[in-house]
């Protein structure tokens, strides 16, 4: 996948921990064998990472938001409550793949046990720990692998963790998702990183993504919150993979503010440097996180432009991205430009139909299919080449405003129901 480049921004190695003063770890404990649901452990060889600590070297302003599913998680419930106790404040975050605690009698228990283990090496309060999990849900989570898991966590803990952390996150996901970004603020060197966990059950209403972020600059943590929220409704509220929300999803962000920045507290040029940094990590996780559906084999982008406003570019994007019959078109290859004027068609927003152009995009051309509403004559050889990619954009214009809106996705192949067909067998 192509990162695209911004001015005044460089990637850099790191994720979680390319902000100074961020450690992580990552390590397998056991989660993934002690929970097979037919009560037998699962094969020997599933010792992939389970569990993991991102940890910083000082307190932090902390902001997250969470699954809007009307079944939420316990560490969902824990999270929420933690940082309603300490008034957006936290000093780390501890995650584990492998089970999701969720419809659970004593899943708050164990949730808030987990955290307590941590905070407890770290001798902070277990409040000042937030916790993600993911995996099967309405399996009994086992504690007994953190407990036994803890010391080795704790003691592993490196400012070169990164790759061990979002290792330990990955359930179906076949690659780690990382970025990280530098940039200057005030005179001072600052860095964001993030790492993200996601491949099936991901719908936009933040999706089944586990999502830590860090970063060593200075925000307050209501502008935390804020910006976050709005980051999020143009990247991960624009992902869809499948049309099914989790009921797990988590982003978390941590401002340690070593950098040495001016604290941000309101709105101006340093809130709006911040920001850009944050959409650039938070944007490429999103397309890291389409690229990997299950059984993917292309990413998808659909841009709307020339709406009336911005949210309904999102609504037609997000329309089109998650429609199952264009999916199914464009892993065949197939420019059947019909299927996104249908999903065009059903999306709750304002537009009229006949001011519509439609083009299909990759690395070997442009191919218009649509053009006011209506078919146009086009190469069907030309635009099953241009398909062939394994990057596919759709460009569609409304005519008919300044807004646009961008949303991000795969194809569905015959892999996809493969791997949901025995998820948890």
């Amino acid at each position: 996948m192509t990162k695209e480049q911004y001015e005044g921004y460089t990637y850099i190695d790191g994720g979680v921990c390319a902000a100074k003063g961020f450690q992580a770890n990552g390590l397998y404990c056991g989660i993934k064998r002690a929970g097979a649901p037919d009560g037998t452990e699962s094969p020997a060889s599933d010792t992939k990472p389970d569990l993991c600590l991102v940890v910083s070297d000082v307190m932090c302003s902390a902001a997250a938001v969470f699954t809007q599913n009307k079944v939420k998680g316990a560490p969902v419930t824990v999270s929420q409550k933690h940082l309603a106790a300490t008034g957006g404040r936290a000093k780390g975050m501890i995650l584990n793949s492998g089970n999701a605690n969720t419809c659970n009698a004593d899943g708050e228990e164990k949730a808030l046990k987990m955290c307590r283990l941590a905070a407890d090496k770290l001798g902070i309060r277990v409040e000042e720990i937030l916790i993600a999990q993911t995996g099967v849900i309405g399996q009994i989570m086992p504690i007994e692998p953190v407990e036994t898991g803890m010391d080795a966590l704790y003691n592993g803990l490196s400012y070169n963790g990164n790759e061990k952390a979002a290792a330990a996150i990955m359930t179906t996901d076949t690659v780690k998702k990382e970025v990280a970004v530098a940039f200057e603020m005030d005179g001072k060197l600052c860095h964001i990183g993030g790492m993200g966990k996601g491949s099936g059950m991901i719908h936009p209403n933040m999706a089944t993504t586990l999502n830590v972020i860090t970063t060593d600059c200075a925000v307050s943590s209501d502008v935390l919150q804020k910006v976050l929220r709005e980051v999020v409704k143009v990247t991960y509220n624009c992902l869809s993979v499948d049309g099914d929300q989790s009921t797990n999803d988590t982003c978390a962000v941590f401002a340690n503010g070593l950098a040495g920045n001016t604290e941000i507290t309101s709105e101006g040029e340093s809130l709006e440097i911040f920001k850009q940094g944050l959409f650039i990590v938070m944007s490429n996780i999103t397309k890291m996180l389409a690229a990997d559906g299950e059984g993917a084999t292309k990413l998808l982008e659909c841009n709307v432009s020339g709406a009336k406003n911005q949210d309904d570019a999102i609504i037609i994007a997000k329309s089109v991205i998650r429609s199952p019959l264009f999916k199914c078109a464009m892993f065949g290859e197939d420019a059947n430009w019909g299927r996104i004027l249908c999903a065009i068609g059903y999306a709750e927003a304002d537009f009229d139909i006949k001011k519509v152009d439609v083009d299909l995009k990759s690395a070997k051309g442009t191919v218009a299919v649509c053009r006011n509403g209506a078919g146009v004559a086009f190469s069907e050889e030309q635009a099953a080449e241009i398909l062939s990619e394994d990057e596919i954009f759709i460009r569609i214009a409304l005519n008919q405003g300044m807004a646009e809106g961008t949303a991000w996705g795969c194809d569905l192949t015959y892999d996809y129901v493969k791997i949901n067909g025995d998820y948890r067998s």
